[in-house]
């Protein structure tokens, strides 16, 4: 997977997600990337902040670079880029799914059976109950337990 920085004629700000250069040069060709802030289809690839190359044994270096060069990159946030995108995670995940407290796995698997509404849902469960659920072929994912002030 590949992140990209995006920017649009408006500079508008945002990142892409794409299996390969190549997906993205595909995508951008037949305007399929759009603006999420203006649906302007005319976006370009601005450089990042971070990158970490393998062709640079490891080495941190700005990710200057256009698309389609060869080498393997993978965009990485550091530091205070990385709490804030936490907590902008952890943001949209509360607002857009009911609190369920200590009865995570229970209401996890009554969904997931059918005996309940189809809805999202986030709360607490031990790692046993996790690795049950998994099990069973319920998609969930983990979060790490990070203090608020962390977040800040």
């Amino acid at each position: 997977m590949i992140i990209y920085d995006l920017s649009c004629d408006n500079d508008h700000k945002f990142e892409g997600w794409f299996r390969s250069s190549d997906d993205f040069e595909q995508q951008l060709h037949a305007h399929q990337i759009i603006c999420p802030q203006c649906d302007s289809e005319v976006v370009r690839r601005i450089p990042s902040a971070v990158a970490i190359s393998s062709n640079a044994g490891n080495q941190r270096e700005l990710a200057a670079s256009p698309a389609g060069t060869s080498g393997s990159t993978a965009l990485m946030p550091v530091g205070i880029q990385a709490m804030a995108l936490y907590r902008q995670l952890v943001d949209a995940i509360v607002a857009n799914s009911e609190d369920v407290g200590q009865s995570f796995a229970e209401e996890a698997r009554k969904i997931y059976y059918s005996e309940a509404p189809e809805r999202p849902i986030r709360g607490q469960a031990s790692a046993d109950e996790c690795e049950e659920l998994r099990n069973e072929g319920i998609q969930i994912l983990s979060l790490p337990a990070v203090k608020e002030e962390d977040l800040n």
